[in-house]
């Protein structure tokens, strides 16, 4: 193997074009969970994103600040600084202010993820093995991205089930409704959008046969 069978990042060509795919992909799921969040967030009244199952739960609003929180600290200097920032504040997360407002939360959740997104974007093929740091610990960017991956569709799935709650009988499903999964695979064989990610197919399907 010679020179010429190198880029010019030093990456062989199928690492290049799968380092590629990687990066692109962690973005596309990220945005279809963050999507996923939202259709569920739309169903809701606004006193519900504050409202808890127990003492012990945390609301809507609470798990939307985590999140971006968390964002905001692990995604700001991504490749230069420590992940877990200084002036981070967790605990706080998990509090709500009196006089907090639904579109303040929501404003810092899109903060949150607008980060995430940049420097998603911003990161190259030849980055992904380059070592960055969470709380002191030592992690490939890959299992960075890989970390936040596992960590923020966990905490939608709480959304949802919140979400889901609140509304009962009402709510709107986002994903295969109940007894209709060979009703939703033939409507893919018929319907077939290649490319689509899962969440929008089942949306799909949900907006084609709700009237039905």
């Amino acid at each position: 193997m010679g020179a010429s069978d190198f880029t010019s990042d030093g990456l062989q060509p199928m690492n290049q074009e799968l380092a590629q795919h990687y990066l692109a992909d962690a973005i596309t799921t990220f945005g279809a969970y963050k999507k996923l969040a939202e259709k569920a967030l739309a169903q809701l009244r606004d006193e519900e994103y504050f409202m808890a199952l127990d003492e012990e739960s945390n609301s809507v609003a609470v798990i939307m600040k985590h999140l971006a929180g968390n964002m905001l600290s692990r995604w700001t200097d991504f490749l230069t600084t420590d992940g877990e920032k200084p002036e981070r504040n967790r605990d706080m997360e998990f509090v709500i202010e009196p006089r907090t407002s639904k579109s303040e939360v929501i404003d810092y959740w899109e903060r949150g993820w607008q980060r995430t997104f940049e420097t998603l974007a911003a990161l190259q093929p030849e980055d992904l093995l380059r070592t960055v740091m969470i709380r002191g610990e030592a992690h490939t960017v890959v299992r960075s991205i890989d970390r936040q991956l596992a960590h923020y569709p966990y905490h939608i799935g709480q959304i949802v089930f919140l979400a889901k709650h609140f509304r009962s009988a009402d709510w709107k499903s986002l994903s295969i409704p109940k007894n209709k999964s060979a009703e939703f695979n033939q409507y893919l064989e018929k319907n077939p959008e290649p490319d689509e990610h899962r969440f929008d197919a089942a949306a799909r399907f949900n907006d084609a046969t709700k009237d039905a």
